[in-house]
């Protein structure tokens, strides 16, 4: 039996790491697979985070295509954008890593959100998303679009199907999901400590 994480274009315990260098192509690769990831949640709720992810996406893939011998990791194609007095492509890095005003970022969000409900199994997606949305994005949002997220988290579905969609094999998906978590966190700890001193204002 296939699992979700098997057939992803790229887990993050794939994207290459050396120090606090990400890879470019592997890093989107993955970036990519968690907005298929939000699909199996079910709930038309969550479109506006596919979307603000998937853009963020395509500002980083741009840049680099159009300077691919400076954006082999995403610490250097950043460097080399702000040296030109450009942030498009490091603003939307910030973004896929954080929040925007209007959405949210996918990535931490959803690294917190499967760590709660992993780490308390008895615990429904509905409680683990509303609390991780409160610990990462709540106070950046207006109550417009808190009350947006809000309903995205009531749509949820069920812990136990939303496992099945993962894969048939639950003793594989916790394997894998595990892992995957874990490479995730790994990646959103380099880019917080990279971002940190990121500046173009």
């Amino acid at each position: 039996m296939t699992t979700f994480f098997a057939t992803a274009k790229r887990s993050f315990k794939d994207v290459g790491v050396e120090g606090e260098q990400i890879q470019t192509t592997e890093f989107l690769q993955a970036s990519e697979s968690v907005v298929t990831l939000f699909d199996h949640l079910g709930s038309t709720a969550f479109a506006a985070v596919q979307k603000d992810m998937t853009g963020n996406i395509k500002k980083i893939r741009d840049r680099q295509t159009s300077h691919p011998n400076k954006s082999d990791t995403l610490q250097n194609l950043c460097t080399n954008e702000l040296a030109e007095g450009k942030h498009t492509a490091t603003e939307g890095l910030v973004w896929l890593h954080r929040v925007t005003v209007s959405t949210a970022s996918g990535l931490e969000f959803t690294e917190k959100a499967l760590r709660k409900n992993i780490d308390n199994p008895n615990e429904e997606l509905a409680t683990s998303f509303t609390n991780a949305y409160g610990e990462t994005l709540r106070k950046h949002h207006n109550m417009i679009v808190r009350g947006v997220f809000g309903l995205a988290m009531k749509a949820c579905p069920y812990r136990v199907d939303f496992y099945k969609k993962l894969g048939e094999d639950a003793t594989e998906v916790n394997t894998q999901l595990g892992e995957w978590l874990t490479a995730l966190e790994l990646t959103n700890g380099i880019l917080s400590r990279y971002l940190a001193g990121v500046s173009w204002k």
